[in-house]
């Protein structure tokens, strides 16, 4: 059997800086951890989900500080990973198979969260509002959600990728396409539950 000769080049990263300013509201809405402890009660008890009559009566700027991600120095921010995610949807807009950017675009984070130090955070620089809409749950029952909203906000991103994969301008081009096809938070033109609000779109400001 003839012998076949592997040879494997190091890992050749580059990293770009870029600022990005939203032109549409973030409106973000994280898990509430009341909700959380809930569920890890009835796992742990062993009960079952039961429908109640009376439902508990809930404060809603308890529900919009619930939504935000504070990280443990107190600023807010978004998961890193949305980033990451939204550019490998893009890649299905330019033909680039996303399972190779899985592997080569990664986002550096500016913190981590306080309640959960394993979610790594993006700053974002603007003031967080409470947002109340009206949405349904799967059955069609409507109701209040309570989520926060940035309305003049912009991040500063650290996008460490595979340059054996990727130029620099491959990257800052495929976040400009996240910017205005794909988007971040809640109600993003690439939502899986619809087809958005229109929110979490930005434009490309500065890179180095």
């Amino acid at each position: 059997m003839k012998e076949q000769k592997v040879s494997i080049q190091p890992p050749n990263f580059g990293t770009v800086e870029v600022t990005i300013r939203g032109c549409a509201p973030l409106v973000i809405h994280r898990f509430g951890a009341k909700t959380k402890n809930q569920m890890k009660l009835k796992m742990e008890t062993g009960k079952a989900a039961s429908s109640k009559k009376n439902r508990e009566a809930k404060n809603t700027d308890d529900l919009f500080n619930e939504a935000r991600y504070v990280s443990d120095k107190g600023w807010d921010g978004f998961h890193a990973a949305s980033i990451r995610n939204a550019c490998i949807s893009a890649c299905r807009l330019v033909g680039f198979k996303m399972t190779l950017a899985k592997l080569s675009i990664f986002v550096e984070a500016d913190g981590r969260d306080a309640q959960e130090p394993q979610v790594p955070l993006v700053r974002i620089y603007g003031k967080p509002v409470k947002q109340e809409d009206m949405a349904r749950v799967e059955t069609g029952q409507p109701y209040v959600t309570v989520r926060a909203a940035y309305h003049d906000w912009h991040a500063k991103l650290r996008i460490r990728y595979d340059a054996d994969q990727f130029t620099l301008s491959d990257v800052v081009n495929l976040l400009a396409r996240v910017g205005l096809q794909v988007g971040i938070g809640e109600g993003r033109p690439d939502s899986k539950n619809s087809a958005g609000m229109g929110w979490g779109l930005f434009t490309v400001e500065t890179s180095k």
